[in-house]
């Protein structure tokens, strides 16, 4: 038996992730294990210091009241049959591209299936607007049967973003690489009725940086972006200039 996980940042309740699960009912046995509410931009947090809870809401349908990577480990360790051949985070209402990709709990929970040897991917509609997720999930649907079949190399995972555009506008599929965004002010202060100062984070987004093979580029001219993420964050070109470093010790 072929069982897929799903999961997402949004809540369990969120019409991208039922979207998503509906179209993967082919591949297998589809088991949707999700936060309870949304959990945008918790990245890949975990729930340590209380317990989880875990809500049959519907047949292989389960709500968490923790992180998108909570919802991983206890749907592989306690909830699921068997280990999943496949998880697919998604799809998120907005896209993960650029250095959104750290702050991302739908693409953390595709890391978390990595990190536990499940070939995992990452779904994303780049919208805020009204959405129609059916072509993202066609796609999604493809690409995981693909990997299903060839496998991903080892500690990569494939971060997935689909421009909000119609069937006719999408010019096809790309491989990418992590672009480069540019933000303003990154916390907005302002003042509550009783003269308290509070704080909303969350700067204006001015764009990215235009360059070729990048994930934003490529959604702009109007392709899905597929971007293989590797768990390595080493930066191996700069090892030499760090070890020149003196360092005076002990």
């Amino acid at each position: 038996m072929v069982i897929v996980l799903v999961c997402n940042d949004d809540g369990i309740r969120a019409a991208g992730i039922q979207s998503l699960a509906a179209a993967l009912h082919d591949l297998g046995e589809v088991w949707v294990v999700a936060p309870d509410r949304e959990q945008s931009a918790v990245s890949h947090s975990l729930s340590l210091h209380r317990p989880l809870r875990a809500d049959r809401i519907a047949e292989r349908q389960y709500a968490v009241d923790g992180t998108p990577t909570d919802c991983i480990i206890l749907a592989v360790s306690k909830i699921l049959p068997e280990r999943p051949a496949i998880v697919v985070s998604g799809i998120n209402h907005g896209g993960n591209m650029a250095e959104d990709i750290t702050y991302s709990g739908t693409v953390s929970a595709a890391i978390e299936g990595t990190l536990l040897g499940i070939p995992s991917i990452a779904v994303s509609l780049v919208t805020r607007g009204d959405s129609d997720f059916a072509t993202a999930g066609r796609f999604a649907s493809r690409l995981a049967k693909s990997v299903l079949d060839q496998g991903l190399a080892p500690d990569t995972l494939l971060n997935v973003n689909v421009p909000a555009v119609s069937d006719d506008e999408l010019r096809g599929y790309a491989i990418t690489r992590q672009g480069k965004r540019r933000y303003g002010d990154a916390i907005v202060e302002k003042v509550d009725p009783r003269g308290r100062k509070y704080y909303w984070i969350g700067g204006d987004d001015l764009g990215y940086v235009k360059a070729e093979g990048s994930d934003c580029t490529a959604v702009e001219a109007g392709y899905i972006s597929v971007t293989p993420l590797h768990l390595d964050l080493t930066n191996y070109q700069s090892i030499p200039r760090v070890g020149d470093l003196t360092v005076r010790w002990p």
